[in-house]
Formats: structure tokens, C-alpha cells, sequence
């Protein structure tokens, strides 16, 4: 069976990305999901003077990284914030770039945003299918869900037009794993 993580670029704790990505995982057959929460891998704000004086990078960073390198495939779906990156997983991306820049390894990637709004986080996946391949991520699904909350409810997409894209992309990503 396979192996894949799922987590939100976010750390809040009533996160709509790490319940779309908890959804999305648990729609990919075959495979055993493990949802990871970015509070989990706290690390400090990232600067070249800090890791000098650490002498490296921090255990967390290096356990988010480890879990990278066990899976066969990661579902992410990233928050947006002011149109980019949350903070949290900027800063984990910059740590764990520090241990290898082939940060996702090749590993194929269902990449997800969603939002409240009706754009549905399209400028952080903009950003991201730019910069993640430059990490050697394999994106082989893309998926935004507008309007989180008149689309998403208990646990699932509400919505069928959308459920069926995003039945699209897990499929594309199921055979990539």
C-alpha cells in the first residue's frame, strides 16, 4: 500500500486547507493517508546568522523533511495569505530547502488552495507551480475550491461540479503514486 502525507500551509488550528487536504488524502485509494499539522514542525523564523549558530538546521525542520522523503506522494493545499505563502510554511519551505534544495524530491504532488473568497487561492498556486518545480516537485494535479464555505460541509465538497475536478486531479495524482 502506498504511503502519502497530506498537510495545509497553515497553522491555524480551524484550517479550511488542512480540511481540504484531510478530504482530498482520504479520496486517493490505495494509498494510506497520514494528515500532518504544521504546529507540529515549529521552528524558528529562518535567518543564515541563526542556522550558523545552530550549526545547522532544526529537528523539526529535518522531521517535516523526513516525512517528505518517506512518502510516496504528498497532497497539499496551501493557505493564502495577502495572496502568497502563509508565514508557517514559508518559513518550514526555507528551513528544509537548507537540508536539500530538491525539496520534494521528485515525489508527485496534488496542489490545492482554497479561500473564502471566489478566486479560491489562485495567486498562491500561481506562486507555487512557479517555485515547486524548482524544488523538483511533480505536480500532476491542480485543484481550487472557491468559496469555502458555501462549497465545503461536513467534511466534504458540497458543490458536484467541483467535487468532480477535484475527483479528476486525485485520480491523476493516485496514478502518479
Amino acid at each position: 500500500m502506498k504511503h502519502i502525507i497530506a498537510f495545509a500551509g497553515s497553522n491555524s488550528t480551524t484550517s479550511i486547507n488542512k480540511q481540504l487536504a484531510t478530504y482530498a488524502s482520504g479520496l486517493v485509494e490505495g494509498a494510506k493517508a497520514e494528515v500532518l499539522d504544521l504546529n507540529d514542525f515549529d521552528v524558528p523564523l529562518f535567518s543564515t546568522d541563526l542556522e550558523k549558530s545552530m550549526g545547522g538546521q532544526p529537528e523539526n525542520a529535518h522531521k517535516l523533511f523526513n516525512k517528505i522523503k518517506e512518502a510516496d506522494g504528498m497532497v497539499v493545499s496551501l493557505a493564502e495569505h495577502n495572496g502568497a505563502y502563509a508565514s508557517v510554511f514559508k518559513n518550514l519551505f526555507d528551513w528544509i530547502s537548507r537540508i536539500e534544495a530538491k525539496t520534494f524530491l521528485g515525489k508527485p504532488m496534488l496542489l490545492m488552495a482554497t479561500s473564502p473568497g471566489a478566486r479560491g487561492g489562485q495567486s498562491v498556486l500561481t506562486i507555487a507551480q512557479d517555485r515547486f518545480p524548482r524544488h523538483e516537485a511533480d505536480i500532476v494535479g491542480v485543484f481550487s475550491l472557491p468559496q469555502f464555505g458555501n462549497n465545503f460541509s461536513e467534511g466534504q465538497i458540497t458543490n458536484k461540479e467541483l467535487n468532480d475536478q477535484l475527483l479528476v486531479e486525485v485520480d491523476k495524482f493516485q496514478n502518479a503514486i
